[in-house]
Parts: structure tokens; sequence; C-alpha cells
């Protein structure tokens, strides 16, 4: 199999050119070709040829000067020599001129197909410690053992789905573990080997999202000094998890249902299709059957998309969860570990992390601890060591009073959050309908919200 390798054949003979083309295009590689150097270091320069198989002995510019001229120029791509000198000298001098091998002529199918193969290994492991380089990988964690009967039937659907290759949408508010559930399904797959990589759909600028996703060639646009593989042939044969797939505009809907179907993609100011296997998990906290309705997201797309679904449940609809939580992030915060104190905490702060509503779900319930950890004294944390919303929502549920402290806007404000969560938990978690019933904006709501949490440290 040829998957995601772009070849030049480079030679002056047009009969080599033409058979040698038409081998591996049968082997399924892409393959274009140049018939002398000049022309081969035209197309080099566009950046997205993987390999150059290249005859030393040409008029004009041999072989050897073409890979010095590339090799000067920046250009990454890997060289096979073609000589009919079967020497040692020959080959000592295209080595240090930078290829990776040569071949002599006459050449044999089955060795031309062996040595591309080892070739394609070689780029595959130079594209996985780029990305690794380049991307900031997450440690893998400890898992934290979920007890509530939701999380248990979350954690068989894991199990279920993980060693197919079928697409994922995983849906449940923001803050809930959605990047970690995705995560898992990788490590569980026979992909896990491969690369995982995250990346939210809201947070890259709609006009590079085209070359972010499938790449660009040199020269595509202003700015394209050198060729991008894009996100997609990074995690070629891996997994490519889209975060808040909801904010992916229309435009680019239409380029991944593309993709999902037909199993290629085109990087900017290409011509060529370059096939890529690409496991996706796509995960939002938004609804996209409302979305679809009001033409803001492709209905094709989501039911390619929704093959199988993990809808996570907010944290404070699985309360049972939440001592396992905390136990967890004392164990495994940034201060935490071998040599460092045993964390604490009393039993009356644990109440009150149980008895809040946690709008921000896992994500706040982990800020919150390591803040804690920072105020507290002697490796204990108290109710002095907890935000006033967390805490004055204790005081409230044990007592029946308002429990609000200190000035009287402090004291409002905390009235507001209570009546705001209470709210969202009679609306069963639908943040429209509880802003409706408060008789405020929508918009209003979540600014009330994102202002009484802390900043996070940690996104899905």
């Amino acid at each position: 199999m040829g998957e995601s390798l772009n070849i030049l054949v480079i030679d002056d003979e047009p009969a080599i050119r033409q058979i040698l083309a038409a081998t591996l295009t049968k082997a399924g590689y892409a393959v274009e070709s140049a018939r002398d150097g000049g022309e081969a270091l035209g197309r080099l320069g566009k950046g997205d040829i993987d390999l150059a198989i290249c005859d030393i002995q040409m008029p004009g510019m041999d072989g050897i000067e073409v890979v010095q001229q590339a090799k000067s120029m920046g250009i990454e791509t890997i060289f096979l020599m073609m000589t009919a000198f079967a020497s040692v000298e020959t080959a000592v001098k295209a080595m240090q001129a930078g290829a990776y091998d040569y071949l002599t002529k006459p050449l044999r199918k089955e060795n031309i197909l062996h040595r591309l193969l080892q070739v394609r290994d070689v780029i595959a492991l130079r594209t996985q410690n780029d990305a690794l380089r380049n991307l900031v990988r997450e440690e893998d964690k400890q898992r934290c053992r979920f007890t509530s009967p939701p999380m248990v039937e979350i954690e068989r659907l894991i199990r279920k789905v993980a060693p197919t290759d079928f697409t994922a949408l995983i849906t449940g508010e923001s803050g809930t573990g959605k990047g970690i559930i995705a995560r898992q399904i990788h490590q569980r797959s026979q992909r896990a080997g491969e690369l995982f990589i995250p990346v939210n759909c809201g947070s890259i600028p709609e006009n590079l999202m085209e070359s972010e996703f499938f790449g660009h060639v040199k020269g595509a646009f202003t700015g394209a000094d050198k060729a991008k593989k894009g996100l997609f042939l990074e995690a070629d044969n891996g997994t490519l998890f889209l975060d808040e797939i909801g904010e992916l505009p229309l435009a680019l809907q239409v380029k991944l249902l593309h993709i999902l179907e037909e199993k290629q993609i085109r990087p900017v100011g290409s011509e060529k299709f370059r096939p890529v296997d690409v496991r996706i998990i796509a995960a939002t906290n938004r609804d996209l059957k409302e979305m679809i309705a009001a033409g803001n997201f492709r209905e094709d797309l989501y039911f390619r998309l929704n093959v199988f679904n993990i809808h996570i449940p907010p944290l404070r609809q699985r309360r049972e969860d939440i001592p396992a939580m905390v136990e967890f992030f004392l164990h495994h915060s940034r201060m935490a570990g071998p040599g460092r104190r045993a964390w604490m905490i009393e039993p009356d702060a644990e109440a009150a992390l149980l008895h809040y509503h946690w709008p921000g779900n896992i994500r706040e319930l982990e800020n919150v601890i390591e803040r804690a950890m920072i105020l507290a004294e002697n490796g204990v944390i108290t109710m002095q060591d907890l935000p006033g919303v967390v805490a004055g929502n204790n005081a409230r549920a044990s007592s029946g009073a308002p429990g609000a402290t200190g000035t009287l806007r402090e004291r409002m404000r905390q009235y507001e959050i209570r009546a705001i969560h209470e709210a969202i938990e009679e609306a069963g978690g639908d943040r429209r309908a509880a802003a409706q019933a408060l008789g405020i904006g929508l918009s209003s709501l979540y600014r009330k919200l994102e202002l009484a949490m802390p900043p996070p440290l940690f996104s899905d």
C-alpha cells in the first residue's frame, strides 16, 4: 500500500520514467516525474514530495548535484538514487550528499517496493517526532475510577467502541471531560501506538482553518514560505480529536464530510489529493440538532460523526463521583507527588463540595481543589480554603439560612449565583430554560456564571 506517499521520479530517459511511474502508481503511490535536475528542483520546491527516486548519471546537473541543491534549499524530501554503476564510490558520494540509499540498475520491482516500505517507515517516524516536538502532549494521568451508574455505562461504551474504527461523537456540557473520554478511546484502540492529536475547532482563525487541517504547499499563499502537512496528515494512522465541532464553519464542514467519505485530502495550493487513514472523534457542548434546524450545521455531517454517541452527564447529576475525584486531584495535582506532603480535606469542606452545583463540572472542581491546596495550611483543606460560592452553598444547605457572607454586594452576588444554580437544576440542566425562568438573557446567565468561576487550568 502507498498511503500518503508522494513520489517524484527523476530520470532523463523517458522509458525509465514511464515504466517506473506506472509500476509505482499500480502499487498505490502518487507519482510525478521530471526529466532533468532543473525541472526536479522546481517541483521539489513546493515542499510536498516525500520521496524522490533520482538517477545519478544525467546530462547537465547530475543526481548528486540535485540532492545537494535540494538540501541547501531546505527541502526535506528523502532521496533514493539510481545508478548503473554499482560501485562503492558512487554510493558513498550519494550518501555524503544526503541521499537515504541507492538502487542499482536494472531495477527489480520487488526491491523497489521493499525500499519504499522502509522509506515510508522513516517518514512516519520523522512525522511523529516532529509532531511530538510541536504538540504539548499531556502526560497520561492515572485514571480516576468513577462509581456512578452513568459513568459505569460510559466505561462500557468506551470498551465497545474503542477497538472499532467508527467515528464517535462525545456530547456534554463544558468541563465534563470529553477530551479525557476521547483519549481513552484512542488508548484502547488499535491505533494506540500512533498519534492522538486534539484540536479545538473554535480556537483556529477561520482564514487559517483550511491550511491548519489540510496543509499547504510552498507558495500557496502569502507567507507560505514552506510546505505544511496539516493536522490530518500529522494524524495519519492515528486519531484526530475535533473538539467543539459545532464551531466549524459550513465551508469546512463540507470538506470534512468529503474526507470522511473519500479518505483523502488536498493541501491548499496542490492539485493532487492525498490518501489519509485517520480516525475521527468529535465533541461538542452545543445542541447540533438545533444548529441543523437553524442551518448552521450540516445534517449529513452530523450523521457521519454521530455513528456512536457518548453523552457525559454533568457533575451535578452524579455527585457520588465527587469524593473519588477529590481524592484523585489531591494525589495527582501539580502540588502532589513523591516526596511531597500528604493532603487531607476536612469533612465539612468535603460536604460543601458535595452540595455545590458545579456549573463548570470537573474542570471547575479541579480548579477549586488546586486553589484550596495553595491556600491550605499544613496540608489540610478547610472550609476557609474554598471559594465563597462553594462554602456558602453548603452553609445554606446545612442550616436553611441564606449563608451569604461579606459586603452587601458580595452577599447579593452569592444569592444571585445560588438562584441561577437552582434554576438550572430545576430545568434539568437546560441553561436556556433556566435563563427564561429567571427573566434574563442566556448570555447574561453565562456571564454571571463565568464571573463566579476560577479561570480554567486545563481544557477538555
